[in-house]
């Protein structure tokens, strides 16, 4: 116990010998550009990050000091608040914004102060080197030998055609939307292209066709992939070896290359996906100050990126899902941080939608609102569209057609349903059922699309001379098919494809036919009038066939005949009333009647989001019809399991010895890592939680989050691209995986850099031995296999040493 005489001293001030003084709370030391350690940021505690170009392994793999407790907890932000227990009851203090940063991705560090010589403009740019180089490389292999092959190659009899189409402003169809074409249309323009060539496939270009710079243009694309693949590594913290082994995995992989050196979409949709996934790791990175200028712009740069991809291809989609994956994991974290008002979440929820969903769509719809204002004139694919849209295009007569239909009018009708077709018939019959001439729907003009409407058997004949008589709601009528005279029948004979309706089918000639032949007009409704009309209206009418006897409608979906049936649209008569069902609405497109004066173009006005809504649909209609043909085998399609380990590749041209020979084949060490890598990633990750749940402890918590973040990206990602094509229906090829690849590439980078470039185990030596065998690998096998993608001369079977495996049908055997 201690004594009254006893003192105690207690002092709560600072110790008079304190050497530390109030300047150090005023300035901010900056570095000499010369010093090459680790630099005070005048923050206490925290060391300023050099670049990249000069992290050690030991640096790259923690980014960040520790704290001084010890406790493994990386301190990435000075302004985070410490940590306390109010057991629930600091409410107002929960309800704070919350300025804890992101703990993965690429680690801070205050920006250096403005260079004031070249040597040290140089020294803060260095990091920037490497992608320069590979950007170099990357111009060399893209347009080494671009014009060797003076012939259509592959797709370039597509997608070359498309783009004379918009030089001609035609209008065209085609299942993928407008962006890629539409570039690929500004490239021929840049290079002189007069559009006047028809890109037959394999026919040698014409003088005037300037095919090699338009080639260049396309593979711009191409060259931009390596400087987006290295500054996607650096923002996803990857070791400056991983992003060198990034770089050299998309410069040297021959699929990418083969693919970005054609006039094709493919290296377009390439480089929005990385640009997306690009602009979605720099936005991670900016997460630990939210609503600032680098915010707002890089999750806007992601969502044009999304509107971009998807407006090339609808494969775009696949990486839109990663970024939303990315985005509802963001919010709900965000949802459980009780120190984030309620409006700060309603902000995040905010610009979430405005960046990331309706940004998108606005740049989609773009798209589309270019590409009908440059194809604005009469071309292959009006048929694909509605009638009014059509009217309005320069070389159609639709609107100068009679505005009022009468018997005796020849016609053609349209189907309204989107994805319909004009009502056709041809010579041929059907095979199965009645065995009578076959009724399907055509997406494009023919003169057997042509109908002419004729009075019911019972009733006097349609005379030229006589009375005009006008087609009114409620009128029974016969179509006559004009070339072959047979009027559209239907019976109780089962349809060949929808079963449970009855077959349509052409019957008798113009003096032969019985009550079967019998059709009932029903104005459904007009598109320029509010009420219903009294007549029939070309263009803007639209009405339901109801068959007299049988009660059922004529209709025509999306289900498609077999090759008998030329893969057109199936007919049928549905006895199902349904009046909502577009498939069984009707109008006039076509119209010819010299007894009835023309009609006025002022009444033919079609809205942009009914166009839009409808290319989109017939699209989508069209994209599911192309499924594999069981009578006809297509020895250029794959199956999706073809493609991790490089099954099957794909010849892009004939094959003949006097013929430059291209093969769509992946880089193997590229593929095959890549594919063992995504399977090794699941044991890992099994492992560690596995060790985790043992309350062993492999890795501090930041490196913990990285791994994990970095893990998620490349394998959802990589997935994402892959699964939706193992329940497609469609036809596929080797190319659809390109963009998957990308995701396999990350995922291999990140575990050499997990295990071996950033372990603690392994000397420095070990690691550069790791990373030379590495490159050295995709070096010799990309050169072992450049000439699929430069070019081969020959006869195939002089060049030895191609067929690793039996699958590949590279020989002639």
């Amino acid at each position: 116990m201690l004594k009254r005489s006893d003192s105690i001293s207690l002092n709560f001030g600072t110790p008079e010998d304190s050497p530390r003084t109030s300047s150090d709370f005023e300035e901010i030391h900056y570095p000499h550009a010369s010093t090459t350690a680790s630099r005070t940021t005048g923050w206490p505690g925290e060391k300023e990050e050099l670049p990249l170009h000069f992290m050690g392994e030991e640096t790259a793999r923690r980014r960040i000091t520790r704290t001084p407790g010890g406790n493994g907890v990386y301190d990435t932000h000075v302004d985070a608040p410490t940590e306390y227990d109010d057991e629930g009851k600091d409410v107002y203090a929960k309800m704070r914004a919350s300025k804890v940063p992101v703990s993965s991705g690429r680690p801070r560090r205050p920006p250096p102060p403005p260079a004031t010589t070249i040597s040290e403009f140089i020294h803060q740019n260095l990091e920037h080197i490497p992608p320069i180089v590979y950007t170099l490389l990357s111009c060399w292999t893209r347009f080494h030998k671009i014009g060797h092959a003076p012939n259509v190659v592959w797709d370039e009899a597509h997608f070359g055609k498309f783009g004379s189409h918009y030089l001609k402003r035609e209008f065209y169809f085609d299942v993928h939307p407008p962006l890629g074409k539409m570039l690929v249309g500004l490239a021929g323009l840049l290079a002189g292209y007069d559009g006047s060539y028809e890109f037959k496939s394999g026919e040698k270009y014409p003088d005037n066709v300037p095919y090699v710079a338009m080639r260049v243009m396309m593979a711009m694309f191409g060259v931009a992939l390596v400087p987006l693949g290295w500054y996607t590594a650096v923002e996803l913290g990857m070791s400056w070896r991983a992003c060198h082994l990034v770089a050299l995995m998309v410069l040297l992989d021959v699929g990418w290359l083969c693919i970005s050196r054609f006039i094709l979409l493919d290296s377009m949709l390439l480089f929005f996906t990385f640009t997306t996934v690009f602009c979605l790791t720099k936005f991670h990175n900016q997460q630990y100050q939210s609503f600032s200028f680098d915010w707002w712009l890089w999750l806007a740069m992601t969502g044009y990126s999304i509107g971009c991809v998807t407006s090339v291809k609808w494969v775009g989609l696949f990486v839109t899902a990663l970024v939303g994956l990315y985005t509802i994991e963001d919010l709900w974290d965000k949802f459980g941080d009780l120190k984030m008002s309620a409006r700060d979440q309603c902000w995040h929820w905010g610009a979430r939608i405005l960046c990331l969903i309706i940004l998108p769509i606005l740049v989609y719809m773009a798209s589309f609102k270019m590409h009908f204002l440059i194809l604005n004139h009469s071309g292959p694919g009006d048929a694909q569209m509605s009638s009014l849209f059509q009217a309005n295009l320069v070389g159609n007569d639709f609107a100068s057609s009679p505005l009022e239909v009468a018997f005796g009018s020849k016609l053609t009708l349209k189907n309204v349903g989107y994805g319909g077709g004009l009502l056709h018939s041809h010579v041929q019959t059907f095979p199965v059922g009645s065995g009578q001439q076959q009724v399907t729907c055509y997406h494009y003009k023919d003169s057997n699309n042509d109908w002419v409407v004729l009075p019911r058997w019972d009733e006097p004949p349609y005379d030229p001379d006589g009375e005009i008589r006008f087609l009114k709601d409620g009128d029974v009528i016969r179509l006559n098919h004009v070339p072959t005279t047979r009027n559209l029948h239907s019976h109780t004979v089962p349809a060949p494809v929808t079963k449970l309706n009855h077959e349509v089918s052409c019957y008798g000639n113009e003096t032969i036919g019985d009550d079967k032949d019998y059709w009932v007009v029903e104005v459904v409704d007009d598109l320029k009038s509010r009420e219903k009309p009294d007549r029939i209206h070309s263009l803007t009418t639209r009405m339901r066939f109801r068959h007299k006897v049988l009660g059922c409608y004529l209709r025509a979906a999306n289900a498609i005949l077999p090759q008998w049936g030329f893969k057109q649209v199936e007919v049928s008569c549905d006895n199902e009333n349904n009046p909502r069902d577009a498939h069984t609405y009707w109008n006039v497109e076509s119209h010819w009647n010299d007894r009835l004066p023309p009609g006025n173009a002022k009444h033919y006005k079609s809205p942009f989001l009914r166009d839009f809504w409808h290319l989109n649909v017939a699209m989508m209609t069209s994209n599911n019809a192309l499924i594999p043909d069981p009578d006809k085998e297509d020895i250029l399609a794959s199956k999706p399991f073809d493609w991790p380990f490089l099954r099957l590749g794909l010849r892009m041209c004939g094959w003949g010895d006097n013929q430059t020979k291209y093969y769509l084949l992946g880089t193997p060490i590229i593929w095959w890592g890549g594919t063992i890598s995504l399977i090794l990633s699941l044991v890992v990750l099994l492992v560690y939680l596995m060790r985790l749940q043992r309350k062993y402890v492999d890795m501090e918590p930041r490196e913990w989050d990285h791994f994990l973040y970095v893990g998620k990206i490349a394998f959802l990602g990589w997935f994402l691209h892959f699964f939706p094509f193992l329940i497609m229906g469609r036809v596929t090829y080797i190319h659809h995986y390109l963009p998957t690849l990308y995701f396999s590439v990350l995922m291999l980078a990140h575990l050499i850099d997990h295990f071996a470039f950033t372990s603690r185990r392994l000397s420095n030596q070990t690691k550069w031995i790791v990373f030379w065998v590495w490159v050295t690998a995709i070096v010799v096998t990309f050169w072992w296999w450049k000439g699929v993608a430069f070019g081969i001369d020959g006869p195939i079977n002089d060049h030895w040493g191609l067929h690793w495996r039996k699958t590949w049908n590279i020989y002639n055997i």
